[in-house]
């Protein structure tokens, strides 16, 4: 049921601009976490519902959208947890625990987590991130309670029976298995290993087969008494509902739990500073005998609070964000070089990336190559027109507004605002922060960062020595 994203980046590859950015203040009585739950408004959006946020006095936060216009729930528990929190020896617990969670609490089994929900009509999932974890519902309206119930129950209450844990170890494993078997992702944790080396951020998600095969029920217990913390939670729920009514639902959900804890404070944000240190540019190669080559050719970018990334959303979209960018028109229209070529940026806490992927046939990797570094150095010289400039700007606005259409997407925007940069900047606001981005903005964003040193991943039937950076 529930997977790993195996790759961070995807959803950043369309230039889609991150949704806040000013840290909010803190709550009156907070410093060492309120004794009652403490609750504001935060927007009455016209392009959205009304937003309200609620501080329990376990530090763990609620936030809401009410969009009466809509039928459905989306609720969603998001734990300020990731692979990046590991150790070495601990790759891949936060996975294995997002699977694990669904195995079974002291009030349901596992057919009846899934089984509630689809009976129903809706639907659970859950996702591990490098910076994150979350677990999700989408449900009618008048079915929302049950799904709080059924989700704070499986994230609070878990019990992570030892046979639980080496049946899910097998699905891992398989799983592990079969992302060796896709080089089209495998390519994207290449990458990450070449510009983050040993850094967490450099890590499988998952883990490798070494590190969870010996992992014991004892190490992902303790994981996950220390880590899922009140503090460390952000539930966001967005569609027809009360805020009021979501906000006991939860609490009575939480009532006798490991999260119903003492007054605290909630968790700070993940900082920005120390900046993590990036790899000097590498060339890594995975030899595999594969139809097509696939590469990723990029550098260190910026971090998600970085002003600068909404400049950088519009450069992106214009290099190579869609089928009118330039490293499609020129790499698949006019040459006909590769089915699948697109840049993307990565952004965590404290560092971030910019790359480009195409997978094509071996015989044209370097073809594609060289067209490629051709085109960011033209870019890093010579900047966009007016013309891509508005263009961009289009597609970064565009595909945001067009983002907000479901429940599930709206959910996941409080989360994150809440969770990676302590507010949510209203539609309007971000709207007008895309229009303020300047021609000069972006050619200076592109003269910086086109021309840093690039690291080059390689997937495909090649040795190392057949590249160079």
């Amino acid at each position: 049921m529930s997977r790993a994203r195996r790759s961070s980046f995807p959803a950043d590859r369309r230039g889609v601009v991150s949704p806040g950015a000013v840290p909010h203040g803190p709550e009156p009585g907070r410093a060492g976490g309120a004794t009652r739950a403490v609750t504001r408004t935060l927007k009455d959006d016209p392009l959205g519902g009304t937003v309200r946020r609620t501080v329990l006095p376990s530090g763990l936060r609620v936030l809401t959208e009410a969009i009466p216009a809509m039928r459905s729930v989306s609720f969603g528990i998001w734990v300020a947890v990731g692979s990046r929190d590991e150790t070495g020896p601990q790759a891949g617990a936060a996975h294995f625990l997002e699977h694990l969670l669904f195995k079974g609490t002291r009030k349901r089994g596992a057919l009846e987590i899934s089984s509630e929900i689809e009976a129903v009509g809706g639907e659970t999932n859950a996702f591990t991130t490098k910076e994150y974890t979350c677990y999700y519902a989408r449900v009618l309206d008048e079915d929302l309670p049950l799904a709080i119930d059924v989700m704070c129950d499986l994230v609070a209450d878990s019990i992570l029976k030892p046979a639980d844990v080496e049946t899910e170890r097998g699905v891992i494993l398989e799983e592990i298995a079969m992302h060796d078997d896709e080089p089209g992702d495998e390519v994207h944790d290449l990458f990450a290993r070449a510009l983050y080396g040993e850094h967490p951020l450099g890590r499988l998600i998952s883990g490798t087969e070494e590190t969870v095969t010996p992992m014991s029920r004892r190490q992902i217990q303790s994981f996950y008494r220390r880590r899922y913390t009140a503090p460390q939670i952000v539930i966001a729920a967005a569609g027809n509902l009360d805020h009021a009514a979501v906000v006991k639902l939860v609490r009575q959900a939480l009532r006798g739990t490991p999260l119903d804890t003492d007054p605290a404070a909630p968790a700070p944000r993940r900082p920005a500073a120390p900046a993590v240190r990036t790899r000097p540019a590498t060339t890594l190669v995975e030899p595999k005998e594969t139809e097509q080559a696939h590469l990723i050719l990029g550098c260190p970018g910026i971090d998600r609070t970085d002003e600068r990334r909404f400049a950088l959303g519009v450069l992106n979209n214009v290099l190579g964000g869609g089928m009118s960018s330039r490293l499609f028109q020129e790499i698949r229209e006019r040459r006909g070089l590769a089915y699948s070529v697109y840049s993307y940026a990565g952004q965590y806490a404290d560092s971030g990336l910019f790359a480009v992927y195409a997978g094509c046939a071996p015989g044209k990797v370097d073809e594609v190559l060289e067209l490629t570094r051709a085109e960011l150095a033209r870019v890093a010289v010579d900047g966009l027109t007016e013309a891509e400039l508005a263009r961009g700007k289009g597609m970064s606005k565009g595909s945001f507004v067009l983002g907000l259409e479901d429940t599930g997407s709206r959910m996941s925007r409080l989360a994150k605002g809440e969770l990676l940069y302590g507010d949510l900047m209203p539609v309007d606001e971000l709207l007008a922060r895309v229009d303020s981005v300047t021609l000069d903005d972006v050619n200076t964003l592109a003269a910086e960062l086109l021309t840093r040193p690039m690291s080059l991943a390689v997937v495909g039937p090649f040795d190392q020595s057949a590249f160079s950076v």
